[in-house]
């Protein structure tokens, strides 16, 4: 995770503050939210925290959704939140907090769309986490997809790619194609070049160059894993040959 999502946490990154809701819940957790007289906050707030902080919140307002926490879906936050040695107390007090507070998820949601309204594939990075978490249970159960598609309306996400999200969580999917995003009717060489520039656009070194969280590249490795998975079931279907993530795009 990234230093400065821990230094807020820590109580010594008043200058990572970000003001609203997400700031008002690291504010709660560690006694300072840096905003001006108007309530605005100083400077662009740092992606990697809205991101991180973001996705601790719409967590636990998806664990609240339903009403149950179950062991594998706390095991799949802790895959995807990476907690150093000796926060662990903290990581939970900031998810009990933003699970209880008053704030409801649209306020949360509301924010992290307007901080990454213009870089989309940020806002799906924060619903894939949230797609991961529901189904590590092997289900994503009937409150939890309410849950999701109103976090996927709020930030903006089209049907087509909410069901393009949706189809990569399933264990196996009905249609590997959605996953990909491409059409049956698309030839082989087509298929093929489409196939690597979805691997060059999610592989996961791009988020660490990028400067993202572990969080983000957690995600995105595996994304990259539902990508793959569903372009070995098109290519043994055609006949065609291994996955091509290692050629270049």
């Amino acid at each position: 995770m990234s230093s400065s999502f821990w230094g807020a946490l820590g109580g010594g990154g008043l200058g990572f503050a970000i003001g609203g809701p997400l700031g008002a819940l690291l504010g709660a957790l560690a006694g300072h939210v840096l905003v001006d007289r108007e309530g605005a906050i100083f400077g662009p707030p740092p992606r990697e925290l809205v991101f991180t902080t973001g996705l601790v919140a719409l967590a636990a307002k998806m664990a609240r959704s339903d009403g149950v926490v179950t062991c594998d879906e706390i095991t799949a936050f802790g895959r995807i939140v990476t907690v150093p040695p000796g926060e662990e107390e903290r990581v939970q007090r900031l998810f009990d907090l933003a699970k209880q507070t008053s704030a409801g998820f649209e306020a949360y949601a509301g924010q992290i769309a307007s901080a990454f309204r213009d870089e989309p594939a940020l806002l799906e990075g924060v619903l894939d986490g949230l797609f991961l978490i529901a189904a590590a249970d092997g289900a994503i159960h009937e409150a939890e997809y309410a849950y999701l598609r109103e976090v996927g309306a709020i930030f903006g996400i089209a049907e087509a790619d909410f069901a393009r999200i949706e189809a990569r969580h399933m264990r196996r999917p009905d249609d590997p194609y959605l996953v990909l995003g491409a059409s049956r009717e698309m030839g082989d060489d087509e298929l093929k070049r489409h196939y690597r520039r979805l691997v060059a656009q999610n592989h996961p070194d791009r988020e660490i160059a990028r400067g993202l969280p572990q969080e983000a590249v957690a995600i995105a490795t595996k994304r990259l894993s539902a990508i793959n998975a569903a372009w070995d079931r098109i290519s043994q279907e055609r006949g065609l040959s291994r996955r091509l993530s290692h050629e270049p795009a």
